[in-house]
């Protein structure tokens, strides 16, 4: 287990991208010395992690609760797109008719309803993984400064519940993204998707934080679990 300070990105501008940070998260899951030929992305959105796979793969399925994400999502001849929920525990009573070499989770599995449940689901598969999970972490001054509780769970919490089901590497990352301003900071939390759509403060408490926030940048905190 290791836990390192990481910085992504310092400067949101210079991506032009709402999801800058969960790209670069994808980035590094699939940049490895392995390069599996048949691949299961769980949580694939809109694409994102099938875009920067560089080597050549014979099968690719995606995974999404999304349909609008999946309409968006690279098609090719070696691609399936699965309408499913990772909730859902008959879905990898499917999968498992499949053969994967590698199961990748890029900033999906934060939201998972029972995380347990589905790392237990996930080991029945018996395919190695690498999956990144946003933690506790994340957010952490704007929580404090709003007297809200994480949304997310603890990183160790996260950490001890993997390690119940499977043998794996964790890597806690600490980074920051970096704002012109307060404005643009809470315009990327709204449209980024990395709060889950959640909305706790009304408009005037939402006023008073933008005001007090000390930070020019946001803090997030990922667990990298590899096996």
């Amino acid at each position: 287990m290791s836990n390192a300070c990481h910085e992504f990105s310092r400067y949101a501008a210079e991506y032009g991208s709402r999801n800058v940070i969960q790209r670069l998260v994808a980035k590094k899951l699939v940049t490895t010395p392995e390069h599996p030929k048949r691949v299961l992305d769980l949580g694939c959105g809109s694409g994102t992690l099938y875009s920067l796979i560089d080597w050549d793969v014979e099968r690719f399925v995606g995974v999404d609760f999304s349909e609008q994400m999946l309409e968006h999502h690279p098609k090719d001849a070696n691609v399936e797109l699965l309408w499913g929920n990772f909730n859902d525990p008959l879905l990898f009573e499917g999968l498992k008719e499949e053969r994967f070499d590698r199961i990748y989770s890029a900033s999906a599995l934060q939201w998972a309803e029972d995380l347990e449940s589905i790392m237990q689901s996930l080991a029945s598969l018996n395919t190695p993984m690498s999956l990144a999970i946003f933690t506790a972490g994340t957010f952490k001054t704007l929580h404090e400064c709003a007297g809200v509780a994480p949304l997310l769970r603890p990183s160790d919490e996260v950490m001890a519940i993997a390690e119940k089901y499977v043998d794996a590497r964790f890597e806690v990352l600490h980074t920051t993204l970096e704002f012109d301003s307060v404005r643009e900071m809470f315009r990327y939390i709204k449209r980024s998707g990395v709060s889950g759509g959640r909305r706790v403060l009304d408009f005037l408490q939402t006023k008073r934080l933008m005001e007090m926030y000390p930070l020019e940048y946001l803090e997030f905190e990922v667990v990298f679990i590899t096996s």
